[in-house]
């Protein structure tokens, strides 16, 4: 495999840069400094062991890295995809009250919802059908405990975690594309000058693919399944749709969406929980650090899904890494990559001034981790806030133009 990509780069040199290179590696390093433990606490709260949690961090990027290299190279535009980070920061929570076959038959049923959106062109037909406070209060709430992890983890490792936190705000203020980084380096070192670091734990191998046979339960489906396509679908895809827009590279966006929802429904059955467009880390790959030349941008990103794709298969590697940190070190890298989306998503949740009272019960429902029915609170938070949503704005409307 490594010979034939080795060929490929070869024969198109004349459009490859430093640069683009450069870019890919960054692209790639980003995404998994930032959130690659969140996806490793959300295996782990599946039960499974470092090797097994392999099966999912190895799924992932390499349907990342043959989907990105894929759409990239056909349509000649930087087209990235990630996995859901909200997405996996709800199973950290949710998959701790369903057996795995039951996860497994969620992330199935999430999957096909996917391509079932992107094959019908439903996707940019009905998303904006929620409203976006909406499903900007549901991802913060699911996201809320990981903020307050990190000072739960202080009580108990204050040199460690308050370096990290100095060097979150610090690098924010200088390094902000650097910022997770160099927190995770800070975090390494004390982790390691302190003896917190199990370096035993650390081991080079490769990813292991587990199959499981799925099982379709209704209260996962509703509980796993259903919050999860949508977070993924209005945070994430959307999001990268406007990234790519923003940065003037026009394609149709139903193919990326079906494709994304395909290969999910592959890589679901080793543990692939969900991909889908990138955001962040597209805006790397379509700036002019990529390349200068717009049109060439795109090799950052079959860089970058290079890399994924070598990640992927050694995703053994990776997981025994985030085994030898200490618990506390896992807590603070998780919340503090997720500050900056936590408080944009309330900016727009509680910003919306018609939609705020429904957007705060979405909200607190959601953060409040609890169970109705054996289904978790993310379902019982989207609901009420959408019929508050339903009862104090269309209701009301329809009453005054009634009135008038």
């Amino acid at each position: 495999m490594f010979k034939s990509i080795k060929l490929f780069i070869k024969s198109h040199s004349d459009n490859l840069s430093v640069s683009s290179v450069v870019a890919g590696a960054i692209v790639a390093l980003v995404g998994m400094t930032s959130s690659a433990v969140i996806v490793f606490q959300a295996a782990s709260s599946a039960g499974l062991s470092p090797i097994e949690a392999s099966s999912w961090m190895g799924s992932l990027c390499l349907g990342m890295g043959i989907l990105t290299i894929f759409y990239s190279f056909y349509y000649k535009t930087p087209v990235l995809f990630a996995w859901s980070t909200p997405g996996a920061a709800i199973l950290v929570t949710g998959l701790k009250d369903f057996l795995l076959p039951e996860a497994i038959g969620a992330f199935l049923f999430s999957a096909f919802l996917i391509f079932l959106f992107g094959v019908t062109g439903l996707f940019e037909k009905l998303i904006n059908k929620i409203p976006q406070a909406l499903a900007s209060a549901l991802l913060a709430g699911v996201l809320f405990h990981f903020s307050t992890d990190v000072f739960v983890a202080f009580k108990s490792q204050t040199l460690l975690i308050g370096l990290m936190l100095i060097s979150y705000v610090f690098s924010r203020k200088y390094f902000p594309r650097s910022t997770m980084l160099i927190v995770l380096i800070i975090g390494f070192a004390i982790s390691l000058s302190t003896h917190l670091l199990r370096l035993e734990e650390i081991k080079l191998s490769l990813a292991h693919f587990y199959f499981v046979t799925p099982v379709f339960s209704f209260a996962a489906i509703l509980g796993i399944g259903i919050p999860l396509f949508i977070v993924t679908m209005s945070s994430q895809n959307l999001t990268g749709v406007t990234v790519m827009k923003s940065n003037n590279f026009h394609i149709p966006i139903s193919p990326l969406i079906w494709g994304s929802g395909l290969m999910n429904l592959v890589t679901a059955f080793f543990g692939g929980f969900t991909i889908n467009l990138a955001a962040i880390t597209a805006a790397i790959a379509m700036g002019e650090d990529a390349h200068p030349h717009p049109e060439k941008r795109y090799w950052a990103a079959v860089i970058s899904g290079i890399f994924y794709l070598i990640i992927g298969l050694f995703a053994g590697t990776v997981t025994s890494l985030f085994a030898a940190f200490p618990k506390e070190m896992i807590m603070g890298i998780a919340g503090m990559a997720l500050f900056g989306t936590i408080s944009a998503c309330l900016d727009r949740a509680l910003n919306d001034f018609k939609n705020r009272e429904a957007a705060f019960i979405t909200f607190a429902i959601t953060a409040s981790g609890m169970t109705l029915l054996g289904i978790n609170s993310a379902f019982w938070g989207l609901i009420a806030g959408g019929l508050v949503q339903f009862f104090l704005v269309t209701v009301t409307q329809k009453l005054h133009s009634r009135a008038h």
